[in-house]
């Protein structure tokens, strides 16, 4: 009989319970939303998907007063179309044809993560060619390519990019050459 009570009392207290939740009015959302104010989209979401601009567009700088490396930032930032060039990787290191096109595959890869469409392909041992759709994305692969350990200095047209400090190509590879010559000749003498 305890035992029935139990359940009756069980019964009745979720019945009670239930009753206003079953019978609770709901909540009607109108079709027409005119009204509504949304402002909870940040400014980055109400531009997306807009062309981006590139500043404001004042006069043109005057380019008779720039220094050269600021004068070439502004030619390269004035590349719209689709561009190449090549990338002399950091000489010295032993690579085979596999690691030149793994360094070219890895490269073409994370450049893309960072909406930059460029490919890398190997050309030799120690170059990578890249073509670009978009131009304008040239200063921020220039940026990327410098801070990849492998890369030693790219080339885009007649003009060459390195590291600040760095000496050109030509005298790192005459300093290993004559590394080499010593090194042998000292194997010869022994």
């Amino acid at each position: 009989m305890a035992c029935r009570r139990v359940t009756l009392a069980a019964a009745v207290l979720l019945c009670a319970a239930a009753g206003p939740a079953l019978g609770a009015k709901r909540t009607r959302i109108p079709d027409d939303l005119r009204d509504v104010v949304d402002d909870e989209e940040d400014d980055g979401w109400r531009h997306w998907g807009a062309p981006s601009s590139r500043g404001p567009s004042g006069p043109p700088p005057d380019l008779s007063r720039m220094d050269p490396a600021a004068l070439q930032d502004e030619l390269l930032r004035g590349q719209t179309g689709p561009s190449f060039g090549f990338v002399k990787l950091r000489p010295g290191a032993p690579r085979s044809r596999e690691d030149v096109a793994g360094i070219a595959t890895r490269w073409s890869n994370v450049v893309r993560t960072g909406s930059v469409e460029a490919k890398f392909v190997a050309v030799d041992f120690g170059t990578l060619m890249f073509t670009m759709e978009r131009g304008r994305d040239i200063l921020e692969l220039k940026e990327f390519i410098l801070n990849q350990a492998e890369a030693y200095e790219f080339k885009i047209g007649d003009k060459i990019f390195r590291r600040p400090g760095d000496p050109p190509l030509d005298k790192v590879l005459e300093k290993l050459q004559k590394k080499k010559k010593r090194d042998k000749s000292s194997k010869d003498e022994l």
